[in-house]
C-alpha cells in the first residue's frame, strides 16, 4: 500500500492496464482482428470445441502484429497526450515461444511500452515515464496429489466445467466464423447478475491451432469493446530467444510490485482480523462500515495490510469495496495518490475521482481517516456511497 500511495496517478492507472496486457498477453495469446477472408469451421458444441482446442499440438511459437484498443476512459477526460500507449491505445507485435516465454511491444505517439514475461517474473517498460516494472510470478506449486500430465481435460470434465459457470454467466455457443483468415470460434460471455457495469466479454480461438486469437470486454450497453487486443496478421511457427529475451534501457527508473501486490501475506494474512468488531480492536483509527451502503449489505470487514480496514458491501461485480486507513498527520485531502484527477464535492469535502465505462473509484479524508471506494457503477452512484459513509 505504501509503495502504490508515492505512485503518480498516471502510472497507477498505467499499472492497472498493464495488469491487464499481461494476463491477456501470458495466456499464449496470438489475437487476430475479425473479417478475415478464412473458410469458417464446422459447426461443434462448445464442450466439443473447447476440448479439441485444448488437446491440439502444442504450437512452435506464435508471432502476430497486434493493435491494442482502449477506450475504458472518457475521451480527453484524462491525462491528455501524456498517456502512455496502454492508455491510448497502439499497434505493436506479439511474440511466444513454446516454453512460455513472450514478449508484447506496443507503440504509439503517447509513448511505447513493452512487456516481457518468463515463468518467473514480468517486465514491463512504460517509455512515456522511463519507467521498469517488475512482478515476480508465484512459483508452481509441488508435491500435488494430482500432478499435471499435460493430457487436456475430459469432454465430461469440461460439460461440467461449463455447467458450473452456467450458474453465473450466460455463455453462448460456440460460434463458427474467422479471424484474419483463420477457422476460429467465439465465445461470448455474460454475467447472469451482479455485474456492475460489466456487459460482456468475447474470446475467440483458432479451431485448429488452439490458440486464443481475440478477447474483448463490453461495457454495458456498449457495441464496441471498451478494452481489445487485437492483431492484423498471425504466423506460426519457432520464435527464437534473441525475439524475447529483450532488457528495459539502462538507467530506467525500477518499480518492483511483487510486495505491493500482495500487502496481506505472511503474518499479515494469518493475523488478520476479522469482523466489525475484531477490525475495530485492531487498527488505531474509528472504522467507518454501517451495515448497509446505498442499499447493498455489509458482506465482509477485515484488517488489510496490518494497518488498513477492508470493508465489502453486495457481492459478485456489482460489490462496493472500501479501503479505510489512518490518514497521515502531514496529509490533505490533495495529497494523496488520486490527488491529480477531477476534483468532486463529498458534502463540504473535496475528493478525487477516477471515472470509467466499467467503475469509478473515489479518494478522500474525513475526520482524520483517509478513504478508497471503489466498485462497478457510475459516478453518481459511487459519489452517493461515498457521501454515506461518514
Amino acid at each position: 500500500m505504501k509503495l502504490l500511495r508515492t505512485l503518480s496517478t498516471r502510472r497507477l492507472i498505467v499499472l492497472a492496464i498493464v495488469a491487464l496486457a499481461v494476463a491477456v498477453g501470458g495466456t499464449a495469446m496470438a489475437v487476430a482482428a475479425g473479417g478475415g477472408s478464412g473458410a469458417t469451421p464446422a459447426p461443434k458444441p462448445l464442450a466439443q470445441a473447447v476440448h479439441d482446442a485444448l488437446a491440439a499440438p502444442k504450437s512452435a511459437g506464435i508471432t502476430a502484429k497486434i493493435r491494442f484498443t482502449n477506450r475504458l476512459f472518457p475521451s480527453g477526460s484524462l491525462l491528455g497526450g501524456n498517456a502512455s500507449a496502454l492508455m491510448s491505445g497502439a499497434t505493436g507485435r506479439l511474440w511466444l515461444t513454446n516454453d512460455g516465454r513472450g514478449r508484447l511491444e506496443l507503440q504509439s505517439d503517447a509513448g511505447d511500452v513493452q512487456i516481457v514475461w518468463n515463468h518467473d517474473k514480468v517486465t514491463a517498460y512504460d517509455a512515456s515515464s522511463n519507467t521498469v516494472y517488475t512482478f515476480n510470478l508465484p512459483a508452481a506449486k509441488t508435491g500435488s496429489s494430482s500432478p499435471d500430465t499435460g493430457a487436456a481435460p475430459s469432454l465430461t470434465q469440461i460439460s461440467d466445467f461449463l455447467s458450473k459457470l452456467g450458474q453465473h454467466a450466460d455463455v453462448s455457443g460456440a460460434q463458427p466464423t474467422d479471424i484474419a483468415g483463420r477457422p476460429a470460434y467465439n465465445v461470448k460471455i455474460s454475467p447472469t447478475h451482479d455485474g456492475g457495469l460489466l456487459g460482456y466479454a468475447e474470446l475467440a480461438w483458432d479451431a485448429e491451432q488452439g490458440v486464443p486469437l481475440r478477447v474483448a470486454v463490453y461495457a454495458q450497453g456498449s457495441s464496441k469493446p471498451v478494452l481489445e487486443l487485437a492483431a492484423t496478421d498471425v504466423t506460426y511457427g519457432s520464435v527464437p530467444s534473441s525475439a524475447v529475451d529483450v532488457s528495459p534501457p539502462a538507467g530506467a527508473k525500477t518499480v518492483d510490485l511483487s510486495s505491493a501486490a500482495n500487502p496481506q501475506s505472511g503474518a499479515d494474512k494469518a493475523n488478520a482480523a476479522t469482523g466489525l468488531a475484531a477490525v475495530q480492536a485492531a487498527v488505531d483509527f474509528p472504522v467507518v462500515a454501517p451495515d448497509t451502503l446505498v442499499g447493498l449489505p455489509r458482506k465482509d470487514v477485515r484488517t488489510f495490510g496490518g494497518k488498513s480496514a477492508l470493508v465489502v458491501y453486495g457481492q459478485g461485480l456489482g460489490a462496493i469495496v472500501v479501503v479505510e486507513r489512518k490518514a497521515d498527520a502531514t496529509g490533505t485531502p490533495q495529497s494523496g495518490p488520486m490527488s491529480a484527477l477531477p476534483s468532486v464535492s463529498l458534502d463540504g469535502l473535496t475528493g478525487h475521482e477516477l471515472s470509467t465505462q466499467l467503475g469509478t473509484a473515489i479518494e478522500w479524508q474525513r475526520n482524520g481517516v483517509a478513504f478508497v471506494l471503489a466498485g462497478s457503477l457510475p459516478p453518481a452512484a459511487a459519489e452517493s456511497a461515498a457521501r454515506a459513509l461518514k
